[in-house]
């Protein structure tokens, strides 16, 4: 499925590839309705009406992905409401293993999330993800989101990596198109992000279910 004899780097998406993205979908879908409920006087039916409108219209976007936005639209302190949930963020169960046996291998390991650098921290501090990775960015310092090609190439600029070398690896279809139209020569997609929902089937990209299934070939093929 991977030539990992070819593979040098790896880009690692966060929410649903290393961690559960059962806390993001909860969060989103969820708590901060509920709190936006109570917040604006309206039902909770509605809150989610109006924020699930709002969402449609910046998913995508780097405001999609900031927590200022969403703090200045809902008058709500969006960390602060994060926390009120933080028990349910955490690695997903096959991450650990992967990631060791990457680090291992003496491959080069990235993060690259779409997540607001405070949202970064907060899961840092909750999971000790920055131990696995040799750099770790938050697209919202290149002011522009996976889903652009400004980014990758604003990326590749200051990381110098090989596109021919280098895997990506996300749960977002949408974003390994991205990285697909920019030239990453190896892409692997996540089939179940959220541990609480269905694996899905995905037939665009290589895909997996257990990162543990690729442990063995990547011990196979270090790098030298």
């Amino acid at each position: 499925m991977l030539n990992w004899s070819k593979i040098s780097t790896v880009l690692l998406d966060m929410d649903g590839t290393i961690l559960d993205l059962h806390f993001d979908n909860y969060f989103w879908l969820h708590h901060l309705p509920l709190r936006y409920s109570e917040s604006a006087k309206i039902s909770l039916e509605q809150a989610k009406e109006n924020l699930a409108i709002h969402y449609e219209k910046v998913v995508g976007t780097i405001d999609w992905y900031c927590l200022d936005y969403w703090a200045e639209q809902t008058k709500l302190p969006i960390q602060a409401l994060k926390r009120e949930v933080q028990h349910l963020i955490s690695l997903r169960c096959d991450a650990h293993d992967f990631m060791v046996a990457l680090r291992e291998s003496g491959r080069e390991i990235i993060l690259v999330t779409n997540a607001h650098p405070d949202s970064l921290l907060l899961k840092i501090e909750l999971t000790q993800l920055d131990k696995y990775f040799d750099v770790l960015y938050s697209t919202h310092d290149f002011g522009v989101t996976k889903e652009s090609q400004l980014l990758w190439e604003r990326l590749q600029g200051k990381q110098g990596f090989d596109l021919g070398n280098t895997l990506f690896v996300d749960d977002s279809i949408n974003i390994l198109e991205s990285a697909q139209q920019y030239g990453f020569e190896h892409l692997l997609a996540v089939e179940n992000p959220d541990s609480q929902k269905a694996t899905r089937t995905i037939n665009s990209f290589p895909s997996t279910s257990d990162f543990r299934t690729l442990i063995d070939e990547i011990r196979k093929n270090p790098i030298k």
